[in-house]
C-alpha cells in the first residue's frame, strides 16, 4: 500500500448491511450474513472487535459502487491477511527505507521560518526516537542524502520484525503515508494522535500553502491523505493490537 493508493477500481454495491460476528478465531466481518474474502482468498477475520467495526464501518459508508479507495482499512486487513513471509519482509524492509530517509531528519535550508517551524513539529519527536526507541538519527540541511547510522536501521528493523501481520501492515502504511518512520512508530505507541503526526509530515507543504495558495486537486488529495490518517489512529488504538 502507498501513500496514493486511491485509483482501485471496484464493484457495484452487492449487499445491504454489514455487520460483526465474534467466532472461536477472532471477529468476522459479514455483508448480509456472508464473509468476504481477501485477494489471497481469506475470509475477512480481524483479531479484535475495534478492527473489525472500523472495517465494517467502511464497508456501509459505502454507496452504489464501491470505492476501495475509501477503505484503507479493508486494504490493510486484506495486506495483513495475506502477509505471508515474502510479504512481511517486503513491510519490513519499506519500513526500513523509509527510516533510511526519514523526513523528520531532512531540514530546509531556509527561509529561517520554515526552520523553526520544521524543528518545533520535528524535534521533540527525534529525542523521543533516541530516547525511548533507541534510534539515533543523523539530520541534514538541504535535500543532499544523510547515511544513517547502521544501528539506527538495524534497531528500526528490530522493532518492525517484532510486530505482529495486522500491526506490520499498519506500519508500512504510516511509513509510506507520512514519509517517516518516528511519525509511524509515535502514532502506533499512542504518543502522537493522527492528525498531529499529518500535521507533522505536511509542514513543508503547509508553509508553502500559506505563501501560494492550495488549488482544489491539492486540497482534495490532502483531505484523502487526513482521512486515512485518521483510519491509522483508530488502527492502532485498537485493544490488542
Amino acid at each position: 500500500m502507498n501513500r496514493r493508493g486511491h485509483d482501485w477500481p471496484g464493484p457495484r454495491r452487492f449487499y445491504d448491511q454489514a455487520g460483526v460476528d465474534a467466532t472461536a478465531a477472532g471477529f468476522e466481518v459479514r455483508l448480509d450474513g456472508r464473509v468476504p474474502r481477501s485477494p489471497g482468498g481469506r475470509p475477512l477475520l480481524l483479531p479484535t472487535l475495534a478492527l473489525a467495526e472500523l472495517v465494517a464501518d467502511e464497508w456501509n459508508a459505502q454507496k452504489e459502487v464501491i470505492a476501495l479507495a475509501s477503505m484503507p482499512a479493508t486494504r490493510l486487513a486484506y495486506a495483513a491477511l495475506d502477509m505471508d513471509a515474502a510479504a512481511r519482509n517486503d513491510s519490513v524492509a519499506s519500513v526500513v527505507r523509509y527510516a533510511r530517509t526519514d523526513l523528520l531528519c531532512y531540514f530546509a535550508d531556509g527561509p529561517a521560518s520554515l526552520v523553526e517551524r520544521q524543528a518545533a513539529a520535528w524535534g521533540p519527536w527525534l529525542a523521543w526516537a533516541r530516547d525511548d526507541l533507541g534510534l539515533a538519527f543523523s539530520q541534514a540541511a538541504g535535500v543532499v542524502h544523510q547515511e544513517q547510522p547502521p544501528r539506527t536501521l538495524a534497531r528500526t528493523e528490530q522493532l518492525a520484525l517484532g510486530l505482529d501481520d495486522f500491526a506490520l501492515a499498519g506500519a508500512a502504511f504510516a511509513t509510506a503515508l507520512f514519509g517517516s518512520a518516528i511519525l509511524a512508530f509515535a502514532l502506533m505507541k499512542g504518543r502522537i494522535d493522527a492528525s498531529a503526526a499529518y500535521a507533522a509530515s505536511r509542514v513543508d507543504e503547509a508553509f508553502q500553502e500559506e505563501r501560494w495558495g492550495l488549488d482544489a486537486e491539492a486540497a482534495a488529495r490532502s483531505d484523502r491523505l487526513a482521512a486515512d490518517a485518521r483510519m491509522l489512529g483508530g488502527w492502532f488504538a485498537a485493544p490488542g493490537l
